[in-house]
């Protein structure tokens, strides 16, 4: 008994040192070209592809910013990026990467990435959007400078689940609880979208801080994409099934295991800083019903 117990003390003691290893630790696969896989759509050549397709870069200014968008839809899939973001004074900016369909009925998985005055952390915005209905925001702090070097940002998306993953760490799941009458993104192919822009009117500190334009460009980077995914064109998907249980597509029916479980309560009880499902002011007539679960 004694042994279990200190076994499991040096776990826990262990556990953010492992997490702070992971990013180097994860093994990258070789990308394809960004011009491969992604256009330009707006931005008026402030974003760019350069080094041979293998680096995106999108900038702002005071007069625009830029984005790009997949030329392929998705649906479910395993999305990886690496972002680093704008460094230095960024307050005011956004860079937001999600997924979306279009209509007005859409659904849509965002990391959305504030800026702030140098010297203050990062906010790491998150959200899900199922038949044009979201609210459903949680907010992190990181535990690294996310301007100082590059990071992977992932998403699982699979009939049963959403997973939000910084550097291989789970900081989020969005379950699909269609049995308790909560839509879930699963019928409409997405696209990737990646934008940076300017938001000093809400992002940072609720719009008190603005935009310092002397700090002008600000510029975002991106590189090795990797998507396992279903590829959806002239209505059908790539993948044979979605029950599909091939290694290959072994992601359609993943879910977090013990140890991705700590991993995922250890971020979100040291970097948590905003739940919607804790939020009883928001939803004075009681918390979605999502919420009711773990």
């Amino acid at each position: 008994m004694g042994s279990t117990s200190s076994s499991s003390v040096l776990s826990i003691l262990l556990l953010p040192l492992l997490i702070l290893l992971l990013p180097s630790m994860i093994i990258t696969t070789s990308a394809n070209p960004f011009h491969q896989d992604f256009e330009i759509t707006w931005g008026d050549g402030r974003a760019k592809i350069l080094n041979e397709g293998e680096l995106l870069t999108l900038s702002l200014n005071e007069a625009s910013g830029s984005g790009f968008q997949s030329k392929n839809e998705y649906l479910f899939g395993k999305i990886d990026m690496q972002l680093k973001l704008v460094p230095g004074n960024s307050a005011g900016t956004v860079t937001a990467y999600y997924l979306s369909s279009k209509g007005s009925a859409w659904d849509e998985i965002d990391f959305e990435f504030l800026g702030n005055l140098s010297g203050d952390p990062y906010i790491l915005h998150t959200n899900v959007f199922s038949q044009g209905k979201g609210n459903r925001e949680q907010q992190f702090y990181l535990w690294f400078d996310p301007t100082a070097d590059f990071h992977t940002y992932s998403i699982l998306w699979n009939p049963q689940r959403i997973i939000f993953s910084v550097d291989g760490t789970p900081i989020r799941e969005f379950k699909n609880m269609e049995s308790s009458g909560v839509p879930f993104p699963k019928n409409q192919p997405m696209r990737i979208y990646s934008s940076l822009w300017n938001a000093d009117d809400w992002a940072t500190r609720g719009g008190l801080v603005k935009t310092d334009w002397t700090q002008a460009p600000f510029t975002a980077s991106y590189m090795n994409f990797n998507a396992d995914a279903c590829v959806w064109s002239s209505g059908s998907s790539s993948c044979a099934s979605t029950s599909s249980t091939s290694s290959s597509n072994s992601w359609l029916s993943q879910e977090l295991d013990s140890a991705s479980q700590e991993r995922l309560q250890w971020a979100q009880k040291n970097y948590m800083i905003y739940n919607y499902c804790s939020d009883t002011q928001r939803f004075p007539q009681g918390l979605p019903p999502e919420c009711s679960t773990s």
